[in-house]
């Protein structure tokens, strides 16, 4: 499902009647529809780290066989099950709130590394995100990179690096591309369903799922950052609001509802979570 041109204006018309100073970006599996400008001015996405540090990173040790989700951390030594329940495994840390910060110390013990260099080699880099750094708990990169990061979520085999500034220049040319991303479809597929069973709020690994395919995830406090996905449907946004207020559920109405003259009559409405 492509942004079609009008309704592409009319999420940048109320993105800049609602926050003017926001930062926002929709797009599909070739790389961005339409975008706000400043791609490449290095914004805080703090609220973001989970999803674009930890949840990737832990991804590749999957594939990797490093680590199993089901597996108890104490299976991987003392210092990676410190701090957490007997028979606490890594799926209930991505299922459950507040275990980012065990899932942290897994990770960067099986990986030998901070969570900031295993995510810089192991995603960011291969993705071409060389402008995503993560320093002193915060997590900061432009729009561009985040861009990156969501495409490949959609189309894991394409190559890395459009360029999102030709989008808010009116171009349609993503820009060279080159090299293979590091996250398989198979681990986004896996994320990307209900892990919880019959309990209560649904979850994904680290993401949030919402009605007709699209899943969510995004800073717990307005108005922090927030980042939605489709594979169903083939798009993903992204925003950052300067302000705090409700543009964050009417961009992400705007963007996914059918209510615009999108091409396709199929439902893909984002409630308010």
């Amino acid at each position: 499902m492509t942004l079609l041109s009008d309704q592409a204006d009319a999420v940048r018309a109320l993105v800049e009647s609602a926050d003017p100073g926001a930062v926002w970006a929709a797009g599909g599996p070739d790389g961005p529809y339409a975008c706000s400008g400043g791609a490449d001015d290095v914004l805080d996405a703090g609220g973001l780290t989970a999803v674009l540090a930890l949840w990737p990173t832990v991804g590749t040790l999957v594939d990797e066989g490093a680590l199993r989700l089901h597996t108890p951390l104490a299976a991987y030594g003392d210092e990676a099950a410190a701090g957490t329940p007997a028979g606490t495994t890594a799926h209930q840390l991505l299922t459950h709130p507040g275990g980012t910060a065990a899932l942290t110390r897994l990770v960067e013990h099986l990986c030998g590394s901070t969570l900031a260099e295993a995510a810089a080699t192991r995603v960011w880099r291969p993705l071409g995100m060389t402008r995503t750094r993560l320093a002193d708990g915060t997590l900061r990169a432009p729009l561009a990179d985040l861009a990156l990061f969501l495409r490949h979520l959609l189309h894991p085999s394409a190559p890395s690096a459009p360029n999102i500034a030709n989008i808010a220049n009116g171009s349609n040319d993503p820009g060279d591309t080159s090299g293979p991303a590091p996250l398989t479809r198979a681990w986004t597929a896996e994320s990307l369903r209900i892990r919880t069973g019959e309990l209560t709020p649904a979850r994904g690994l680290l993401w949030h799922p919402a009605p007709h395919g699209v899943w969510t995830h995004h800073a717990p406090a307005d108005p922090g950052p927030a980042v939605w996905i489709s594979p169903r449907h083939h798009r993903w946004a992204v925003l950052l609001p300067a302000a705090p207020g409700p543009l964050r559920t009417t961009f992400r109405e705007a963007v996914f509802t059918p209510a615009g003259p999108a091409r396709s009559s199929t439902s893909d409405g984002v409630p308010r979570v």
